[in-house]
């Protein structure tokens, strides 16, 4: 989640969308779904098995590397759900952290914040773009499925694990997309 810091206090406050409950509550009603706290590499794989959490989304929000604590307690995650099969979905920061997490670099673009525009290849539809940063590759181990008109990535698949990617963001679509749940449907089957 986005590590804000709180109006009057003296303390960082995890935040989520909550457009997010709307989209999880569409897209997959039988799920039970918990936010999951920046709490570091040292204590989320724990807090993962205590609660029992068998799929994963990295949501959006602040800019890679902003936030150290979040980015250390993502790249846990994702060592975490390699481990143990997890399927994960990363949402725009999301999708930059799995690159980031596989040791690629993220680069400035133009044209991709609060726009609209239409993907090519194998998910190709009308998304929403909130991104300043993009992929400056594909990482290792994932393939391309979709870019934007530009060539930039748009969106990644793990070629082994139930793993994917998407810079646009499903839970902003009023309403939302319904390829954007099956997709998510498929993918946390």
């Amino acid at each position: 989640m986005r590590i804000l810091q709180a109006e009057g206090y003296d303390e960082p406050r995890d935040a989520l969308a909550s457009v997010w409950a709307s989209f999880l509550n569409t897209a997959l009603p039988e799920a039970i779904w918990m936010p999951l706290p920046n709490i570091g590499r040292d204590s989320i794989k724990a807090y993962c098995e205590q609660w029992g959490i068998n799929r994963l989304i990295l949501s959006g929000g602040e800019d890679f590397g902003l936030s150290p604590m979040r980015d250390e307690t993502e790249h846990q995650l994702l060592v975490w759900a390699a481990e143990c099969k997890i399927p994960v979905l990363g949402v725009c920061r999301g999708m930059q952290m799995m690159a980031a997490h596989k040791g690629v670099s993220l680069k400035l673009v133009n044209g991709h914040v609060r726009k609209r525009h239409t993907l090519h290849g194998s998910l190709a539809h009308e998304v929403n773009s909130y991104h300043r940063y993009s992929l400056a590759e594909c990482p290792q181990d994932f393939v391309v499925t979709a870019q934007a008109e530009d060539g930039e990535i748009e969106a990644i698949k793990h070629s082994a694990l139930q793993w994917e990617g998407w810079m646009w963001h499903p839970e902003r679509e009023t309403p939302f997309n319904p390829i954007d749940i099956d997709r998510l449907k498929a993918l946390f089957k």
